[in-house]
């Protein structure tokens, strides 16, 4: 049996369908469904178990699993609750942590590209506590995943015991089928689309810094099936541990993904620049690009998704759809 916590979210939910897909249904999932649509993400698939998170740790007790793909958290870079947040991300990983540990039970969990802050020390996959300290989050989110990245990493240093298998993945911009219920942390393209399709026009962010133009502010996005083949062949690789970074080592902008949906879209590109609120220009990241050299040195090599084909898949397969769920 697999257990995906936050199983229900984003990349959860898409880890959830291609275990399902490669025959795997003993899988049990921990997260809470709330009371809008997120239950759809799993509506598809078929669990051994929903968990609700408070219960877990009972839920645990004797238990034997394959693995533990712990990818829930609050993810949202806004979040204030500083106390909240470090349950959830912090407290909570170091407790499943100490679980696997015990038990002997590989151990995935989401890192996040939000540790790399505005990217002074680069974007390098470094997994070394000198490389690790020099990080600078800006956010409290990425705080709390550099928090545990550190609390694995020294454990690992002083040569205490761990899991047979630990696997930080930090995810940079993904994006794809069931991320809707993220509210405003959706990708870009999930929040304009429906707006773009009815010919109102795409508004971007105005670039606050020289030499960078409206709408060039570049990101590594992934493609959320890409993503979840990154986590899966790891999940697969006995002989690896590590941190990883998971995007395509290529940037891209705000302004080429909305192109791509309008061509896919079959339409001329409407797209209109409007002022970044001042709130968020002081942790505005305007360029993210993840450095993939390590996953490929792990042994890692397949191909990534081009913006312009994922995009497409994206539109066609899902979001102009009545059923845009996987």
């Amino acid at each position: 049996m697999f257990l995906v916590t936050g199983g229900a979210g984003f990349i959860g939910s898409n880890v959830v369908a291609s275990l399902n897909e490669a025959g795997s249904t003993d899988v049990a999932v921990s997260d809470w469904l709330g009371s809008d649509d997120k239950w759809r993400n799993l509506a598809k698939r078929q669990v051994a178990d929903l968990v609700p998170p408070a219960e877990l740790t009972a839920w645990l007790a004797g238990r034997k699993l394959d693995a533990v793909i712990h990818m829930g958290a609050i993810s949202d870079t806004t979040a204030t609750d500083g106390d909240l947040v470090m349950e959830n991300n912090f407290r909570l990983s170091l407790r499943l942590l100490d679980w696997c540990t015990a038990t002997g039970t590989p151990f995935l969990y989401a890192s996040s590209a939000a540790t790399y802050g505005e990217g002074e020390q680069g974007f390098v996959d470094d997994g070394s506590l000198e490389a690790l300290r020099k990080l600078k989050p800006m956010n409290l989110y990425g705080w709390s995943k550099q928090l545990f990245d550190l609390a694995l990493v020294d454990r690992y240093v002083k040569r205490k015991k761990l899991p047979p298998r630990w696997i930080g993945l930090k995810f940079f911009n993904v994006y794809g089928p069931n991320e809707y219920h993220k509210g405003h942390m959706m990708s870009v393209l999930a929040k304009v689309f429906d707006g773009a399709k009815a010919g109102q026009p795409v508004r971007l962010f105005k670039s606050h810094r020289d030499g960078i133009a409206d709408g060039e502010q570049r990101r590594d996005f992934i493609y959320v099936d890409d993503a979840v083949a990154v986590l899966r062949w790891l999940l697969d690789s006995s002989s690896v541990n590590g941190i990883f970074n998971v995007g395509t080592g290529q940037a891209e902008s705000f302004r080429d993904m909305i192109g791509a949906m309008f061509k896919a879209l079959g339409r001329t590109p409407n797209i209109e620049y409007v002022d970044m609120p001042e709130s968020i220009r002081g942790q505005y990241q305007y360029f993210t690009q993840a450095s993939v050299e390590n996953l490929r040195r792990a042994g890692y090599n397949a191909g990534f998704t081009s913006l312009e084909s994922a995009v497409s898949q994206y539109v066609t397969g899902y979001l102009d759809r009545t059923d845009r769920y996987r």
